[in-house]
């Protein structure tokens, strides 16, 4: 498991499927599920883990935190080996991949909406998008006609390399392509795992506050580009701008910043210039 959280890791839980198989899926069944609802619990049970622990003598509390620590090494350890892996990949097809992180609610799917819109008659693009349950989001790329791959990870709260890689597989991704890869929403555990992206795009809204860069200081650290989102909200809400920006290059200098509204458009030219700046020719 992910030992900042507890969640679960690995292909636990873990489903990878294609929007419109799905679908098709669905319909061919329809009439047998007709009236009836199936749910699983995947919810991500903070409280329980952790009033559990708290049961714990202090010598086995020890011992299982050792073991955790141990474990997530592990995991940490694979992921970077079959990230090394999806980077070969990528490198020999020439594909640039982006990882697209960001809390819930930042507006990370419209502005990938707005980009595929945009570009796609200029951008060969294909898109895996990771969430814990829903194909909402896929469907949404789906209906744009863009392939994409959904993951839901059950109870886990970000994507791994060996998840992307199986995605990328059913995707059979031409070269010379574009992949956007959206994470699970999630500002903690995302920035530990490395998927063998091009570059890592961190999204923010302006409805979050100037101090997430030092509150999640990994995230910011491990990214090249921040995308500020919901500048149309700027009149309306209590942060500075500034700030933020002073903030996020205290934790990475390198940081690239981009003010936009996937609502209104406002700023979009410029992260377009800077996307297909770098697309593999």
């Amino acid at each position: 498991m992910c030992g900042t959280c507890g969640c679960g890791t690995g292909e636990n839980g873990v489903t990878i499927q294609n929007p419109k198989e799905v679908k098709a899926h669905e319909h061919s069944h329809h009439h047998h599920h007709d009236g009836h609802s199936h749910s699983h619990d995947h919810s991500h049970d903070h409280n329980h883990h952790h009033d559990h622990q708290h049961h714990e003598h202090s010598h086995g509390h020890n011992h299982h935190h050792k073991t955790v620590l141990h474990l997530e090494q592990d995991i940490l350890q694979h992921n970077d080996v079959m990230a090394a892996r999806n980077k070969g990949y990528f490198d020999a097809k020439n594909i640039f991949a982006i990882n697209l992180v960001s809390s819930p609610g930042s507006g990370k799917t419209s502005i990938l909406e707005q980009t595929l819109k945009s570009l796609k008659k200029e951008v060969s693009f294909y898109v895996i998008e990771g969430d814990q349950q829903t194909l909402n989001d896929a469907n949404r790329i789906d209906a744009l006609d863009i392939p994409v791959i959904q993951i839901n990870t059950g109870k886990g709260c970000h994507l791994e390399s060996d998840m992307v890689y199986d995605a990328v597989k059913k995707l059979n991704i031409k070269d010379n392509s574009v992949l956007m890869i959206e994470n699970v929403g999630n500002l903690v555990c995302p920035s530990m795992f490395d998927l063998g992206e091009s570059k890592r795009v961190v999204i923010i809204s302006t409805t979050e506050g100037e101090d997430k860069p030092i509150k999640y200081p990994d995230m910011f650290h491990t990214s090249d580009i921040c995308i500020i989102n919901k500048m149309d909200l700027l009149p309306y809400v209590n942060i500075n701008i500034d700030k933020l920006k002073e903030y996020a290059l205290q934790v990475n200098p390198k940081l690239q910043f981009f003010e936009v509204s996937a609502t209104t458009g406002e700023g979009m030219s410029t992260w377009y210039e800077w996307l297909k700046s770098n697309i593999p020719s």
